[in-house]
């Protein structure tokens, strides 16, 4: 792994060409970010993004349902890889989460929970 001067640090060995194929892609003063990108495992601090990009969603455009729906799947299907779920049970989160959002988005947002319910058919 390489210091912020771009130096090696000793007993470090040397990316591969496999390791480095974005390298020229990625603009010179994210490349140092790249490397350390590198040795990141896991998708936690993944999810923490998500979580607080979510949550400012949601704070930001609180009448956008759809910004939070979206928002909240792309979070499950980050969980679920996480935890590498079978399929059955991402399923199950997908609905429990769907059904929590249907039961509170509507205390959270009145008018667009009458909205949908005047959509659907009788």
């Amino acid at each position: 792994m390489a210091d912020v001067s771009g130096k090696r640090q000793p007993g470090c060995r040397r990316p591969s060409e496999a390791e480095q194929f974005y390298d020229s892609a990625v603009p010179e003063g994210d490349r140092v970010a790249l490397a350390v990108a590198r040795e990141v495992e896991g998708l936690d601090q993944e999810i923490a993004v998500l979580r607080v990009r979510l949550r400012r969603a949601l704070e930001e455009h609180p009448e956008n349902m759809t910004l939070m729906l979206k928002g909240v799947e792309l979070l499950v299907k980050a969980l679920a890889a996480s935890y590498r779920l079978p399929k059955d049970a991402k399923a199950g989160v997908s609905a429990s989460i769907g059904a929590m959002l249907k039961e509170y988005g509507g205390m959270m947002l009145p008018e667009a929970q009458g909205d949908a319910v005047a959509g659907q058919d009788n």
